[in-house]
């Protein structure tokens, strides 16, 4: 069976107070039953803190979902194994397990602390995705990216220590600027963990052709993401579609404030099967994308970073990781051989991690 490494999901943060990740939630993108399902052989749990919060809290927060991570690992060792090289990877694998991986998207939790950044790659985190939806103290992000045009004085030294440490420096959400200085700056390949293509998909979260390329050429990585808005500029074209994404979005943040209260459960699981019916992209549009990726880059430095439990709605027929099989499916209907396949299934993702760890 084929093993599948998805570079980016964000269920660290469900798993402090929304559910369970050793049962199969039928709300969810991840959880194990559902990783072992999918053949997943590991998964890059992202450490998330929203770009408002202030860095004491984000430490705290980011400590709190840590250790989340470990206690879910724990709870449940028949299926899952922590991880933090390929070769634990490969062993778990061996030994039956799905590897849990972690990284940080926002770098806020470690404030301008290089000793904190030490820390962090210490507990296990892997990679760190520089920015999220806003400027901060290591660089600009794509969402914003007018403070520091590019990398910050203290992103300049943090982007140094992680080539010596062997942290992956992941340039999702970072601006154009700052993907370019990090490109310039960077020892180490570097990755964009979760990112798709701009010529396909008008996005400014999404990588330019010249972008891939570079990637290429700094022998890194891209995996490819899963949120609609990041596949098609129809998603949400139509004006009812955008109206109920926007009920959603404020549904989803009332029950986020307060998942204990069941009237504010059942609005969120009812508005997760209304927003079904919203139109969106699907696996062929996936593949559109990793075939373009592949056409710029070269079938070695591209992955799949799925951003699963990230995204208000997946795309369709891929409503959750256990699914992940048919974009596998459609890549060889589309004549790529199995060693190719095997490459973006996970191949490429480890190869790079061992790149930047020697």
């Amino acid at each position: 069976m084929m093993h599948f490494f998805d570079s980016h999901v964000d269920t660290p943060s469900q798993l402090i107070r929304l559910r369970d990740p050793g049962i199969d939630n039928r709300y969810g993108h991840v959880d194990f039953p559902k990783l072992r399902r999918g053949g997943v052989g590991g998964s890059f749990f992202a450490l998330y803190t929203p770009t408002e919060m202030a860095p004491d809290a984000a430490t705290r927060y980011a400590l709190e979902m840590l250790s989340a991570v470990y206690d879910s690992v724990e709870k449940y060792p028949e299926q899952v194994a922590m991880a933090f090289t390929p070769e634990d990877a490969l062993r778990n694998m061996r030994n039956g397990l799905v590897s849990i991986f972690m990284g940080m998207e926002n770098g806020s939790p470690f404030q301008e602390s290089i000793p904190l950044l030490r820390t962090f790659h210490r507990m296990g985190v892997r990679y760190v995705t520089l920015t999220h939806n806003g400027d901060n103290a290591l660089a600009d992000s794509a969402a914003e990216g007018t403070h520091w045009h590019g990398l910050s004085p203290f992103g300049k030294k943090a982007l140094a220590e992680m080539n010596a440490l062997g942290m992956m420096v992941d340039l999702s959400h970072a601006s154009d600027e700052t993907f370019w200085d990090c490109i310039r700056l960077s020892r180490a390949p570097v990755i964009a963990s979760h990112s798709c293509c701009r010529a396909l998909c008008c996005h400014r979260r999404n990588l330019t052709d010249d972008m891939l390329k570079a990637l290429a050429d700094k022998d890194g990585y891209v995996g490819i993401n899963f949120y609609p808005a990041f596949l098609s500029e129809r998603f949400l074209s139509d004006p009812a579609d955008a109206a109920l994404f926007d009920v959603g979005e404020q549904v989803e943040s009332e029950f986020i404030a307060d998942p204990s209260d069941p009237v504010r459960v059942q609005a969120w699981n009812g508005m997760q099967d209304r927003l079904t019916t919203i139109w969106r992209p699907g696996v062929k549009e996936i593949v559109d994308h990793i075939d373009h990726a592949v056409e710029l880059a070269g079938i070695e430095h591209v992955g799949i970073g799925s951003d699963f439990d990230g995204i208000l709605v997946p795309p369709a027929g891929l409503e959750n990781v256990s699914l992940i099989g048919k974009v596998f499916d459609e890549m060889r209907q589309r004549g790529y051989p199995e060693s190719a396949i095997s490459k973006v299934a996970g191949e490429n993702l480890m190869a790079v991690m061992r790149r930047i760890q020697e």
